[in-house]
């Protein structure tokens, strides 16, 4: 790859992580959570509520799976596995890719590869096209020594209409050696 190339992928890289835009082309093509007064201000694993304006222990409130997988993501994200595990644990769909997908981000993270793949095999499984999922499996894969199953899962994001989104940016920067974090 040219210097020019390379200047204009982590150029690319870095405006996605910093609230450019998202791009989605397929499901699951997020960038990383930015914090809201879950990280900010909840502790324990609370969820923020806007409309109560108060951090509320999951099981005392009626999040919807969305709130719940938005607050999982962001705990985990922030490193607070445990409580991303919990919310996570509040999902009345245990089986929405998002929420699995989550499952496998958070045990990759804790380093529990194995339960991590498994996590992301049943994500793919319900929705081969979750691009995300794949760019997660794909990282976890090559952080354990499989270069070969990661440069797989970045060919499946760009055989499904992933080329130009964060996830195949963030699997593509992790098989360079970039560490991203995520």
């Amino acid at each position: 790859m040219s210097k020019i190339s390379f200047f204009f992928s982590a150029l690319l890289a870095v405006s996605l992580m910093v609230g450019a835009p998202q791009v989605i082309h397929a499901a699951g093509s997020e960038t990383p959570p930015k914090p809201t007064n879950t990280t900010k201000k909840c502790k324990k694993g609370k969820v923020y509520d806007a409309e109560s304006k108060k951090c509320l222990k999951v099981e005392a409130h009626n999040f919807s799976d969305d709130q719940l997988y938005l607050a999982a993501r962001e705990l985990a994200y922030d490193g607070q596995y445990m409580n991303a595990l919990h919310v996570l644990d509040a999902a009345a769909d245990q089986n929405d890719p998002r929420i699995l997908n989550y499952r496998g981000f958070t045990n990759r993270k804790m380093g529990n590869h194995a339960v991590a793949m498994d996590f992301y095999e049943a994500a793919l499984t319900i929705n081969p096209d979750y691009i995300l999922a794949r760019s997660y499996m794909g990282q976890g894969l090559l952080a354990n020594g499989d270069k070969d199953g990661a440069l797989e899962q970045l060919a499946q994001i760009r055989e499904r209409g992933g080329r130009n989104t964060w996830s195949y940016t963030a699997l593509s920067m992790a098989l360079r050696g970039t560490p991203s974090n995520y």
